[in-house]
């Protein structure tokens, strides 16, 4: 079969043969639909990621979405953090147990552009924010997470959503993406621009971290709530003791990883289902799997169009 191989660690992976995986007890071949190029599988491609570094070569892919007896299925993989293949293939191996089963009519690129980053914004702000009906949300960054947490805060009943992005295309994202006001992250007196677009915030959710979040969480009221599921901006963050203490804020980390099976099988029929009907989406383009290694480089270098989506046929 096809298959992208990464063969040495740093260097986006190659377009070449590879034997079909071999079933395991427990496990199937899926035939490949749609395999996005994730921040994950591009940090596990490093070396660096926490998880160590892979043995190579191995098929990238965390996630994908395939068909397995005829019906489509999201599943999840360990390449990159575990020894096995992934989803960029024409055909992969997942756990039975792992499968989740799609509507029949959700499009399988639109759900592989959402995929986990749809979910780690669905558990963040519902599971690990506890979102409630009329409250104010304000949603750092315009990536997969936060667009999508833009339009998940909506379906959740929020109030009003303030979304703060540091690009023109991102605070264009945020605006099609339902938010009520977008803040410029490289505005002057960042902190005076989410108090006044955002008072008395009730949630911050955060993939940034850094200086961003620290401004952001100057809006918050007093028991206010912050998640954080990243740190692109910075892997400090200039907050002060006293803007925690004086408004007894909740500050609360999530990561994916945390989830049970139940949990992410859950989120994601919930999230298939919104995209079933046309109620969520993420910028994405499609891409043959033939030109994966283009498709990684211009993703690694955020010059797309969005989430790269990578399909077989």
């Amino acid at each position: 079969m096809r298959a992208a191989v990464v063969d040495q660690l740093g260097r986006p992976p190659l377009m070449t043969g590879r034997d079909e995986p071999a079933v395991l007890e427990d496990h199937v071949v899926l035939d490949v639909l749609a395999a996005p190029i994730t921040p994950l599988d591009l940090l596990c491609a490093t070396g660096t990621s926490y998880f160590g570094s892979p043995a190579t070569p191995y098929v990238p892919g965390v996630q994908g979405i395939g068909t397995v007896g005829g019906r489509a299925v999201w599943f999840p993989t360990v390449a990159g953090m575990a020894a096995g293949d992934g989803s960029m293939a024409e055909k992969a191996l997942a756990r039975q147990q792992d499968l989740v089963f799609l509507p029949d009519d959700v499009p399988p690129v639109v759900m592989a552009a959402l995929g986990l980053s749809a979910v780690a914004a669905h558990m963040a702000l519902t599971w690990r924010g506890e979102l409630s009906p009329g409250e104010c949300v304000i949603v750092l960054g315009c990536g997969a997470v936060g667009q999508t947490a833009i339009q998940l805060a909506r379906a959740a009943g929020a109030g009003r959503v303030v979304a703060a992005a540091r690009s023109e295309a991102g605070r264009e994202r945020a605006k099609r993406a339902g938010a009520d006001a977008v803040i410029a992250l490289d505005a002057d007196d960042l902190a005076g621009q989410f108090r006044e677009a955002a008072p008395d915030a009730d949630l911050v959710l955060d993939p940034l971290f850094g200086p961003p979040a620290a401004a952001a969480a100057q809006a918050l009221r007093p028991g206010g709530r912050w998640v954080n599921l990243g740190g692109s901006a910075g892997e400090t963050c200039p907050i002060t003791s006293s803007v925690l203490r004086s408004r007894s804020l909740r500050l609360s980390g999530y990561t994916n990883n945390e989830l049970s099976p139940q949990q992410r099988s859950e989120a994601i029929s919930t999230i298939a289902h919104l995209a079933a009907r046309g109620a969520l989406g993420v910028d994405h383009e499609v891409v043959p799997l033939a030109d994966v290694a283009d498709a990684w480089r211009r993703q690694s270098e955020g010059a797309t169009r969005g989430r790269i989506v990578l399909v077989p046929r």
